[in-house]
């Protein structure tokens, strides 16, 4: 298993270069620049802030300043953060290393948008409430999916396999930009249970928090009920039934476990796409997120931000991936990879 780790990692280092040269290319590739207006500027102001950014340079000069930033640790003195030298990881070295020397890492670069801010600055104010958000909505998504694709499965064409299979499709078919209107009017307005949109206590949290988990319930609970089916005919399970091994033993030692596997593998991108952030829900809840920068840095060219949210949620992809294939090993003793 550890060698198995270290070959991911490394594979991560290669996807996390493609992906930065992916979208590198694509953003630059788009007509329009950051600082592109309805009434344009004056030739010498847009000269300025290129030079400025470094954006006159050839593409090559730009995207290895870029990544030198992010990747390449520095050890310095300590200083005031400025857009342009504002590290996400930074902290006091010893008195061996010299007097006010700080170990500075990963600098996503500054804004166009919003003068005087960093990329990090936003990652720090905004992307613990997308992860409060998102982790809510996965534990939600699990506790409600999970259970219903069980509940489906054993009660197999009764009105339970019904019901859940009714509601799973709801899920599926009503996309959040519907449904969460309609939970803010019926919960909010209506019967004024939850407040409907802000951030800050638990009740704030609830109802985005279910509205995007219950969407992706339903994909949960139809993948959770086709794979325990599959399950239940195998021959291990006639095997222990065979042995006289109770049916509450079978299911949950023997064919949920099994069953787990199908639905483990879209668990890892669901985490992922749920704790970056998700737009539709931040903007109609006033979540203060990550997802509505990210959208309003592409519509405006903002090149460090799309960047910065692209690798932010590859790496997370990676690690939860990386994550699902160790859980593999858990739930299947079949499976190695060393």
């Amino acid at each position: 298993m550890t060698k198995f780790i270290l070959r991911r990692l490394l594979w991560m280092i290669l996807v996390m270069f493609v992906v930065s040269v992916i979208t590198f290319g694509l953003m630059r590739a788009v007509p329009g620049g950051p600082f592109s207006r309805e009434k344009p500027l004056p030739q010498a102001t847009l000269d300025a802030l290129n030079a400025k950014y470094r954006l006159d340079e050839p593409l090559i000069v730009q995207y290895l300043v870029y990544m030198g930033d992010i990747v390449v640790p520095r050890i310095g003195p300590q200083t005031v953060p400025s857009a342009d030298e504002d590290y996400l990881i930074e902290f006091q070295l010893p008195a061996i290393f010299g007097e006010n020397q700080s170990f500075k890492w990963v600098n996503f670069g500054p804004t166009y948008s919003a003068r005087g801010r960093s990329v990090n600055d936003i990652f720090r104010e905004n992307m613990p409430v997308s992860a409060q958000l998102g982790v809510a909505a996965f534990l939600v998504a699990v506790s409600i999916g999970i259970p219903l694709g069980v509940a489906a499965a054993l009660n197999r064409n009764k009105w339970q396999d019904f019901g859940a299979m009714g509601v799973s499709i709801i899920g599926v078919s009503v996309p959040v930009i519907i449904s969460a209107p309609v939970l803010q009017y019926l919960v909010g307005v209506q019967w004024r249970i939850l407040p409907v949109t802000g951030w800050g206590t638990l009740n704030h949290l609830i109802l985005p928090a279910f509205t995007l988990g219950f969407a992706s319930s339903a994909l949960i609970a139809r993948l959770m009920r086709a794979s325990l089916l599959q399950v239940m005919n195998e021959d291990y399970i006639r095997t222990a039934r065979a042995k006289g091994v109770a049916e509450s033993g079978v299911i949950t030692f023997h064919a949920l476990k099994n069953g787990l596997l199908p639905v483990v593998t879209v668990l890892g991108p669901l985490f992922a796409a749920l704790v970056t952030g998700t737009f539709v829900v931040e903007t109609v809840f006033g979540v203060p997120g990550i997802g509505r920068y990210f959208v309003t840095a592409v519509q405006g060219r903002d090149y460090p931000v799309v960047m910065g949210t692209i690798l932010l949620y590859a790496g997370v992809l990676v690690i939860s991936n990386l994550l699902v294939d160790v859980v593999y090993a858990w739930l299947d003793p079949r499976i190695r990879f060393d």
